[in-house]
C-alpha cells in the first residue's frame, strides 16, 4: 500500500430540509387545519481515528465529500427523514488543518476518537408549527437551514515510541529489519527508504514501536533531497535514535548536520531524547572505532555513544534496552501528570 501523509479535501455537510405547507382536507371533516410537517436535519460529517489504518491513501482519489440532505416535511404532520451522518475514517496520529495550514482544528491521537468536523443544517418548520389560537390557518414555512462547507488539510504524524533519524545510508532500514518483523527496501544506494516505515520491538518482556524515516541531506529544510516534511512523524516520538554510517569519512560533520536539520525544523525536536550509535561498525578496525569514537563524543558533547551493527547484532540489545528506558520514563511522566491534572487528585484544581 502506498504510504500518503498528507492531502486536502472538501467537506459539505448536509443541508436541512424545507418546512411544509398544507392542510388537511378530508370528507365531513370541515376544519381540518394546517397540518405541514417540518424538514428534516441534514447530515454530519464526522471524522474517527481508527487503529487498523497507517494512511491517507483513500483520500488520494477522492477529495469530495459529501453529507446527505434533509428531507422536506410534507403532509399529515410527517417530519422528513434526517441525512445520513457520514463518517471519514483517519489513521490514529492524524491531525486536521484549516485550509491555509495555519490552525490546527482538532489532533486524532486515540482510537475511537471521533470529531464533528462539519455540523448538518437544521430543518425548517412546516406550517403546523406556527399555528396558535390567533393565527388558525398559517401559510408561513421555514425553509431548512444552508450548511457548513469547508476545505481541510489532513496531516498524519504517525504514532511511534521512538524515531530513526540520520544521512543516507547510515543502516537505518538494515537496524529496523534486524529489530522488528518489518521488511523495508534494502540497498547499496541512498534514499532507499521514500516512506516512513514502523515496527514494533519486543525488548524485556516489552514493546514499543520504532520509526524508520527517508534520509536527511544537508539542507533538507530548504527542500534539498526529500526535504524534512517526514519529520513531523518524530514530534510525536519519545526519543530519537540517532544512527551515524561508521565507514562515513567525517562521522562528525554527519552528527552535526542531523542535529542542525533537527533544530531548523523546530516542533521541539531539538530538545528531544537523543541516544546515537556508531553504525557498521563490522566494517571498521578496532583502531578506526576507537578514532571515530573520540571524535563522535567531543562533537555530541557526551560519552554515551553506541558503538553497533544492525547488520551483525553488535550491541543492538543495549541500545533497545537504553530506548525502552527514555520511553518508560517519559511514559511515567505523562502518568504523573495525568493523576495530577485529575479533580480527584488531592492536588487536582
Amino acid at each position: 500500500m502506498k504510504f500518503l501523509d498528507q492531502v486536502k479535501i472538501y467537506l459539505h455537510a448536509g443541508k436541512g430540509g424545507n418546512g411544509c405547507c398544507s392542510f388537511r382536507r378530508e370528507k365531513f371533516i370541515e376544519f381540518g387545519g394546517p397540518d405541514g410537517g417540518n424538514g428534516g436535519r441534514g447530515g454530519d460529517i464526522i471524522i474517527e481515528a481508527v487503529e487498523n489504518l497507517n494512511t491517507l491513501i483513500d483520500y488520494r482519489y477522492q477529495q469530495h465529500f459529501r453529507a446527505e440532505h434533509g428531507r422536506n416535511g410534507s403532509g399529515r404532520n410527517r417530519t422528513g427523514a434526517h441525512g445520513k451522518t457520514l463518517i471519514l475514517k483517519v489513521p490514529v496520529g492524524t491531525q486536521i488543518l484549516d485550509d491555509e495550514k495555519e490552525n490546527l482544528i482538532v489532533d486524532m491521537v486515540e482510537p475511537g476518537q471521533q470529531f464533528v468536523i462539519a455540523r448538518g443544517g437544521d430543518g425548517g418548520f412546516g406550517n403546523a408549527h406556527f399555528k396558535s389560537s390567533t393565527n388558525q390557518a398559517p401559510t408561513k414555512t421555514i425553509p431548512g437551514w444552508e450548511t457548513e462547507e469547508l476545505w481541510v488539510w489532513m496531516r498524519l504524524k504517525l504514532i511511534a515510541d521512538a524515531g530513526l533519524v540520520g544521512l543516507p545510508n547510515a543502516g537505518k532500514s538494515t537496524f529496523l529489519a534486524a529489530v522488528t518483523r518489518a521488511k523495508p527496501k534494502i540497498a547499496d544506494y541512498p534514499f532507499t527508504t521514500l516512506a516512513p516505515q514502523l515496527g514494533v520491538v519486543y525488548v524485556h518482556n516489552q514493546e514499543f514501536v520504532l520509526a524508520d524515516l527517508p534520509g536527511l541531506i544537508e539542507n533538507a529544510h530548504e527542500g534539498a533531497g526529500l526535504g524534512h516534511r517526514f519529520l513531523g512523524h518524530v514530534e510525536r516520538c519519545e526519543v530519537i535514535l540517532h544512527l551515524i554510517d561508521g565507514t562515513t569519512e567525517d562521522v562528525g560533520h554527519a552528527y552535526s548536520t542531523i542535529r542542525n536539520e533537527l533544530e531548523q525544523y523546530g516542533g521541539g525536536l531539538g530538545e528531544k531524547a537523543e541516544i546515537v550509535g556508531l553504525n557498521k561498525c563490522d566494517a571498521l578496525s578496532q583502531d578506526e572505532i576507537a578514532e571515530k569514537l573520540k571524535i563522535l563524543q567531543d562533537v555530541a558533547g557526551h560519552e554515551n555513544i553506541f558503538v553497533t551493527s544492525g547488520a551483525t547484532g553488535q550491541n543492538v540489545q543495549p541500545v533497545l534496552a537504553a530506548l525502552l528506558g527514555h520511553i518508560n520514563n517519559s511514559r511515567r511522566r505523562r502518568s504523573q501528570a495525568a493523576v495530577e491534572e485529575s479533580p480527584y487528585h488531592p492536588l487536582g484544581s
